[in-house]
């Protein structure tokens, strides 16, 4: 089993929320404004979860000797510093965030990440706005 990297842990977190407002506006079917409500809680799930994942890629293909050194845990960053610090801490990226663990056609996890929120955020964007 993988272990996530705190990078890791806010793409999933952008993820799940992609889901819910999925879920929500699917389970509420709008009618005009709700749609651009909705087109609007998709991109800016959508592009938080495309920044991380894109910062994650950005930090995998770092050359060797420019790859920060490795951090402490997500729970141990979240437990021990103010969230500001926390936060600056997770997004500078670590050792573990630039390693690849897993790859499928050649891309890593992030990469599919960044590729599937894309997709997902612009499909659903679409289709709210296409209902006004």
């Amino acid at each position: 089993m993988l272990m996530p990297c705190p990078l890791c842990v806010f793409q999933r977190m952008a993820v799940i929320a992609l889901g819910i407002v999925f879920l929500v506006a699917a389970l509420h079917n709008p009618v005009g404004r709700g749609n651009l409500v909705y087109a609007g809680l998709l991109a800016v799930a959508a592009a938080t979860g495309a920044g991380v994942a894109g910062r994650h890629v950005w930090l995998q293909n770092l050359p060797a000797d420019q790859v920060p050194s490795c951090g402490p845990g997500f729970d141990y960053i979240i437990d021990s510093f103010p969230l500001s610090d926390a936060l600056k801490m997770i997004f500078t990226g670590s050792g573990e965030c630039a390693s690849i663990d897993w790859a499928f056609l050649g891309l890593s996890m992030p990469a599919w990440v960044l590729i599937s929120i894309i997709l997902v955020g612009s499909l659903g964007i679409w289709n709210n706005l296409r209902r006004i």
